[in-house]
């Protein structure tokens, strides 16, 4: 059996025990979400807004791409949970959701390691 590494992070965390399997699959979601390249730069764009919500023409605005396929990219990220959306008026307003990126990015954190010790494989 793997022993987890407990030892502590530069960011403060730790590397306690491998992700399980299901951890793993909902983390994929999300990471394939951001693999691709539009996607990434929409994610990017919304999380760099300084009201902290972008409508998606301004999104569209962006891109030289179709609206249906903006709206592709903007359903599969909310499908993995990146961006939230809110209809006003005629508008629909993405944000990013933070709590999932911190999801997606603590473990993430905790497989950096300050220093590389044999592996007891």
């Amino acid at each position: 059996m793997i022993e987890p590494l407990t030892t502590e992070t530069p960011s403060g965390s730790r590397c306690s025990a491998p992700m399980t399997p299901d951890q793993a699959e909902e983390l994929s979601v999300m990471f394939k979400a951001l693999a691709d390249p539009v996607r990434l730069r929409i994610a990017s764009i919304v999380a760099c807004c300084p009201a902290g919500e972008v409508c998606v023409g301004e999104i569209a605005a962006e891109f030289e791409l179709t609206g249906p396929t903006i709206s592709h990219h903007l359903r599969k990220l909310r499908e993995a949970g990146i961006l939230a959306s809110e209809r006003r008026a005629n508008e629909v307003y993405y944000f990013v959701r933070p709590e999932r990126i911190e999801h997606l990015m603590g473990p993430l954190a905790g497989m950096r390691s300050t220093a590389r010790t044999p592996s007891r494989c």
